[in-house]
């Protein structure tokens, strides 16, 4: 059995151990996905089998980093019997307000565009002070993935106003 000071500072295993779960989901539902005979390479199940290998690489690496170096417990914050948090309120909601943006625009503007605004929404709400840069690299990666889905995988996005010229 392991001992209870053992946990002291592990909190963090919560973490890749939803990450885990979340990624054996995926890996049931790629399981029991219907492919019809002769589809073409790659197929329905490539792009989640990388998304699953990365997802248990990753848990597993998490799982190393928190056994090797446990988080330091603060004694010293406690008030009261009552422990002092913080939440960055101002982060939550650049970053939920850019994905509610987001799913009530995304047939309107596009997923290009819709998806570099939650991307750059997502930046400031973590703290990035250059906008001009976070827009353009947003539009990029937003481009990149639209012409992976679309050209890679034939699968359509909404190409919402920029469809339309």
């Amino acid at each position: 059995m392991i001992d209870a000071a053992f946990w002291r500072g592990r909190s963090g295993l919560v973490v890749p151990g939803l990450l885990a779960a979340f990624t054996t989901y995926l890996l049931v539902g790629v399981l029991t996905m219907d492919v019809p005979e002769g589809t073409d390479f790659p197929g329905p199940r490539f792009f989640p089998l990388i998304l699953i290998v990365l997802g248990y690489l990753l848990s597993a690496l998490l799982v190393l980093h928190y056994l090797r170096h446990p988080e330091p417990v603060d004694t010293g914050d406690q008030d009261g019997g009552r422990w002092r948090t913080f939440t960055d309120w101002r982060a939550v909601a650049w970053c939920v307000g850019g994905f509610l943006v987001f799913a009530l625009t995304i047939e309107l503007l596009g997923w290009i565009l819709a998806a570099a605004v939650l991307f750059w929404c997502v930046a400031r709400g973590i703290g990035s002070t250059r906008p001009l840069f976070d827009a353009s690299l947003a539009l990029f990666v937003s481009s990149l993935v639209y012409l992976g889905f679309a050209q890679g995988l034939g699968l359509n996005l909404p190409a919402g106003i920029l469809g339309r010229f």
